[in-house]
């Protein structure tokens, strides 16, 4: 059986649904959310001179980046923007996995993850995610094995997607905290502007790939 682009776009959509409501199948996803949510956090600050002193993953699915300097609006700002851009990337790449610039990114992917365990992990939980997650990602690698982790990674980049349009939303609590919050008070924009905005990336980031569909050919379906 043959499925379009959108047709196999959409069904990745429903999948990532369900799985978000299934417990202990849900944590690897919950976890790749949050790590490229952190590490885009931690990568703004070092790019605009700041620093990481490290990064926490917990089992939950929540973490925290501590950094100093750097920028401050361009790190709060990152967080969100990033894990559905990293999402839009990591959809597009997989689609290509069996080249070499595919390779590459998933090189750079356990290149990532390493680094943040070995510079940054500072915690039991932490250092069992990321290793959880290395193994994942990690698996692309394999040649033998690119054919079926391919849907497996883009089933991932999905489920970012998906919540990075969700996650913000539940900044709007009323309780001042969080990336909205801080971006309020550097700027003076209201909290609900910022998350307005990521929704409007990361909706974006589905979209783009919606409309990539129609210059693909049919791809095969896993049997």
């Amino acid at each position: 059986m043959t499925l379009t682009p959108r047709q196999q776009l959409s069904l990745f959509i429903v999948l990532a649904f369900i799985i978000d409501y299934l417990p202990i199948i849900n944590l690897p996803f919950l976890w790749s959310e949050t790590f490229f949510h952190e590490i885009s956090h931690g990568l703004a600050a070092l790019l605009t001179g700041g620093t990481i002193h490290n990064i926490t993953l917990n089992f939950n699915g929540s973490g925290v980046c501590t950094t100093s300097g750097g920028t401050r609006f361009l790190i709060a700002f990152s967080g969100y923007a990033g894990s559905a851009l990293w999402g839009l990337l990591i959809y597009s790449i997989a689609d290509t996995l069996s080249q070499a610039k595919a390779k590459l990114m998933v090189a750079i992917m356990v290149t990532m993850l390493a680094l943040t365990l070995l510079l940054w992990a500072r915690n039991i939980s932490t250092i069992i995610i990321l290793l959880i997650l290395l193994l994942m990602y990690a698996t692309p690698l394999y040649k033998s094995l690119w054919f079926r982790v391919k849907f497996f990674i883009q089933l991932v980049a999905v489920f970012i997607m998906l919540d990075a349009i969700r996650n913000p939303l539940y900044l709007l609590d009323g309780r001042d905290l969080g990336d909205g919050a801080n971006l309020s008070k550097l700027t003076w924009l209201p909290e609900f502007f910022w998350v307005a905005l990521w929704l409007v990336i990361a909706v974006g980031c589905l979209y783009f790939l919606w409309k990539a569909g129609d210059e693909n050919e049919t791809v095969e379906r896993i049997e």
